[in-house]
């Protein structure tokens, strides 16, 4: 009985946590495409806010091809890739708990948001950690950064989170 009771509390907000992986997965598809990364870095001024910010949504940059033959196209896609699998784990662990204790939109919001700037700061340090120049301080210095993207496109997330089941 308790654990029907328990899929069904998971199930009822599955939704919530869907609308927001669905909304990280296109947030990494189009703003880390090559074209989008390329007309950014052409059209923006990195001194402005405007600018900055549109250059920091294509923080997860993915290619389909490497120009330079000492990375491999799995190492340049690695952080597109580990965002997205981290980024759709913690949206369906973390508001499975959170919002089943508090049924509000603010807490759906939080909790998405929180996924987001998570998976962010885990992404670049494993990406890092793990890339071809894996040292710990570059990993630490790389976290920053994902922090940062995730805190900044996180609120992304936690909106398209309030349009799932409460």
């Amino acid at each position: 009985m308790a654990l029907t009771n328990h899929l069904r509390t998971v199930r009822g907000y599955g939704s919530a946590a869907g609308t927001g992986a669905l909304a990280a997965i296109l947030l990494v598809v189009v703003c880390g495409s090559p074209m989008y990364v390329g007309w950014v870095q052409r059209h923006t001024d990195p001194a402005g806010a405007g600018g900055w910010l549109l250059r920091l949504l294509a923080w997860p940059a993915w290619r389909l091809h490497s120009d330079d033959p000492s990375q491999s196209v799995l190492a340049a896609d690695l952080r597109a890739l580990l965002l997205v699998i981290l980024a759709v784990a913690l949206l369906y662990v973390l508001p499975a708990a959170q919002v089943a204790r508090v049924r509000n939109p603010t807490s759906q919001f939080l909790s998405g948001w929180a996924a987001y700037a998570l998976a962010g700061g885990f992404t670049a340090l494993l990406a890092a950690l793990f890339g071809p120049d894996g040292s710990l301080l570059a990993a630490f210095q790389a976290t920053s950064t994902g922090v940062t993207y995730g805190f900044f496109a996180g609120w992304i997330i936690g909106l398209a989170s309030l349009g799932g089941r409460a």
